[in-house]
């Protein structure tokens, strides 16, 4: 065998594990490539699963406020129409007036008068405009006098030094009584859903 056949069998068989090499490498490669891709695949679907996740909890908090704020709406809503009901209350009682007024402080004023005994001087506080009225209704009262004005819708605030006693029978205080006691429902009334 001379040198040349030996240098080209060495060389074929450089040539055969070069191209083994490659193969391996480009195998190498490919298995690596796929891996990249595999892995790229799995971030870009766990990226989409956050983003997912991501919209629905932003669209859920969304939801959330625009339902809590149209809740806070409606109560306001409701807080106001339940105010207007109750000035238009207040006014129509204000304006009270003739026999009807005088029958109620009437029954006011009696039913504060049991509350003392007949030696106690008693004073009697009630709306300016009542004055004359309350006036004339203690006539019947011993011990009884007008003691000034009372910021109230009408009736009565009755109070002795000697008892330490103070009823309030006040449209006012009427009107607190029944307000809370049927606000409720009232309030189901105005707003049946």
């Amino acid at each position: 065998m001379s040198l040349e056949t030996v240098a080209e069998d060495i060389r074929d068989e450089a040539r055969a594990r070069a191209e083994e090499i490659r193969e391996e490498g480009q195998e190498r490669a490919d298995e690596i490539l796929a891996d990249a891709e595999a892995d790229a695949e799995e971030i870009r679907e766990e990226r989409e699963a956050e983003v997912e996740r991501e919209i629905e909890q932003r669209r859920e908090q969304a939801i959330s406020s625009a339902k809590l704020e149209a809740k806070q709406a409606r109560l306001e809503a409701r807080r106001d129409a339940l105010e207007g009901v109750r000035d238009d209350v207040e006014a129509t009682i204000a304006d009270i007036d003739g026999e009807r007024r005088r029958s109620l402080t009437e029954a006011l004023l009696s039913a504060a008068a049991e509350e003392f005994d007949d030696a106690e001087s008693v004073s009697v506080y009630g709306r300016a405009d009542d004055q004359e009225l309350l006036e004339d209704l203690l006539e019947e009262y011993d011990g009884f006098s007008f003691a000034g004005e009372e910021d109230c819708l009408g009736g009565v605030v009755v109070e002795s030094d000697e008892s330490r006693v103070r009823v309030n029978n006040t449209f006012d205080s009427l009107l607190e009584t029944v307000w809370e006691d049927n606000l409720k429902e009232l309030s189901n009334r105005l707003f049946e859903q």
